[in-house]
C-alpha cells in the first residue's frame, strides 16, 4: 500500500478544503501546518515514512504563507540527511483571485521538491478553454504544475468552486497512481 502525506496551512479554510480534496482523491494522511509554522507530533515522522508527499499553500501576496515558509525552512533536517529523496511529490494552492501569482506558489512548491531530490508530478489534466467552458468544469483555471483553485475574498469554503475540488480529487488520484508505480 501507497502511503501518502498531504502537509498544507491554511489560513482562512479554503486550502484546508482544497487539501481534503486532494486526500480523498489519493487517499492520504493530512497533516496541517498550524497558525505558527509548525507541524502537529509526529508530523516529521508521518513526512518520513510517506511515499509521497503533496505541499499545499495558499497564495499570499504572490507566493507561499509564511507559515508554509516556516515549514519549507524547517524541512533543512531531513534535506541533509535526503529522507525525502525519491519521494514522488506535487503540489496545490488557492487564492481569491482568477490569477492571483498562483503560478508562482507552485513553483515554490515545486523548488522546495526538487532541492529535496524529490521526483514532482504535474496536474496531468487537459484544460477546460473552450466556448462552451463554465467555471465549474475540471481544470477551468487551466493548470499544468499542479492544482489550483480560486474562491472569492468575502466568501467561505462553501463558495468554492465544485470544479475546483473536483480537480483536487483527480489531482490527488494522479498523485497516488504514479506513487504506486514507483514503490512498484
Amino acid at each position: 500500500m501507497v502511503h501518502i502525506a498531504v502537509v498544507f496551512h491554511s489560513g482562512y479554510g479554503h486550502t484546508h478544503r482544497m487539501a481534503q480534496a486532494v486526500a480523498e482523491g489519493a487517499d492520504a494522511e493530512l497533516v496541517a501546518i498550524d497558525a505558527d509554522g509548525n507541524l502537529p507530533p509526529g508530523g516529521w515522522e508521518t513526512l518520513k515514512a510517506a511515499h509521497a508527499i503533496i505541499f499545499g499553500s495558499p497564495t499570499y501576496m504572490g507566493s507561499v504563507s509564511w507559515q508554509f515558509k516556516k515549514f519549507a525552512d524547517a524541512s533543512s533536517k531531513p534535506w541533509f540527511a535526503q529522507e525525502w529523496k525519491d519521494k514522488v511529490a506535487a503540489g496545490f494552492t488557492s487564492s481569491s483571485g482568477m490569477n492571483g501569482d498562483k503560478l508562482h506558489t507552485l513553483h515554490t512548491l515545486f523548488t522546495l521538491a526538487m532541492q529535496h531530490s524529490m521526483i514532482w508530478v504535474s496536474q496531468g489534466l487537459m484544460p477546460a478553454n473552450t466556448k462552451d467552458a463554465r467555471r465549474d468544469d475540471i481544470n477551468y483555471l487551466t493548470s499544468y504544475s499542479g492544482a489550483i483553485a480560486q474562491a472569492p475574498s468575502d466568501g467561505g469554503t462553501g463558495d468554492m468552486a465544485p470544479g475546483d475540488l473536483a480537480t483536487a480529487r483527480l489531482f490527488g488520484r494522479r498523485v497516488a497512481d504514479i506513487a504506486a508505480k514507483f514503490k512498484g
